[in-house]
């Protein structure tokens, strides 16, 4: 079956030249998104009952720019002036970059990863004697904790957002040829709103392993996986899938 209608499980992009914009245009195909999660912050009080005092803290470390949001709103609600001597330890150069929607960035003490947490600790390491803040959502990569406390640290981790399902009720009579899923938490949502959800000739597109693991647990049929070395990105497997379906007669 041809490929005329895909629903993406994420926000719009916001940069004019997403390959979204390009692939909708070169395939004649109609492009739809709609996060199947979103972010809500958890409020002061609930980080309090953690047993968080943020005078406790000399740094803080910074896996996303939800976590930078977070941060700084909870500081605001808890009436927390974080110092000037507070230092910042941030998983990439884009979260290290939007920190400076809260602070003047050359008057910091801003330590910034490559791009994974991983490439992040050894400069963590060199600051043992610091008391460490992980501001994270509900949903934390067992990786990220068990490389904390192998560094012999002092630190604490902390809930500051949730990742909630969205409510997708008017999408219940919409169908779509293709719906394309980033995380086992969409594929949660998709149930959740949908218990009775039937794949029939729907084509499921996923990006990574935990996904694919997410779709297949709940008994659904894998169509357009990515990455893979010939399509590493989700819009060039789309593309490959569309131009071959979609020239048959």
């Amino acid at each position: 079956m041809k490929v005329k209608t895909i629903l993406v499980s994420q926000p719009e992009p916001k940069i004019e030249n997403s390959p979204y914009f390009d692939l909708e245009e070169k395939q004649k195909v109609k492009i739809d998104f709609r996060p199947f999660i979103h972010v809500e912050g958890v409020s002061a009080k609930e980080v309090r009952q953690q047993k968080v005092d943020l005078k406790n803290y000399t740094a803080i470390i910074l896996t996303s720019r939800n976590a930078v949001d977070h941060f700084f709103r909870v500081a605001e609600e808890m009436r927390f002036k974080v110092p000037d001597t507070m230092k910042y330890f941030c998983q990439s150069e884009a979260v290290a970059y939007y920190l400076q929607k809260y602070v003047v960035y050359r008057k910091r003490k801003i330590y910034v990863g490559k791009r994974t947490f991983a490439e992040l600790s050894p400069l963590i390491k060199k600051y043992k004697d610091e008391k460490f803040l992980l501001p994270n959502t509900d949903k934390v990569k067992p990786l990220v904790p068990e490389t904390l406390d192998g560094l012999g640290i002092d630190w604490k981790q902390a809930t500051f957002y949730k990742t909630v399902v969205s409510d997708l009720s008017d999408l219940a009579d919409v169908y779509y040829d293709v719906l394309v899923f980033f995380s086992p938490s969409g594929i949660e949502s998709l149930f959740q709103n949908f218990p009775d959800f039937k794949q029939n000739n729907t084509r499921i597109a996923v990006f990574g392993n935990t996904t694919i693991k997410a779709v297949k647990e709940k008994g659904l049929r894998v169509d357009i996986a990515a990455p893979t070395p010939e399509t590493p990105s989700m819009t060039m497997a789309l593309q490959k899938y569309i131009e071959e379906v979609n020239k048959k007669k």
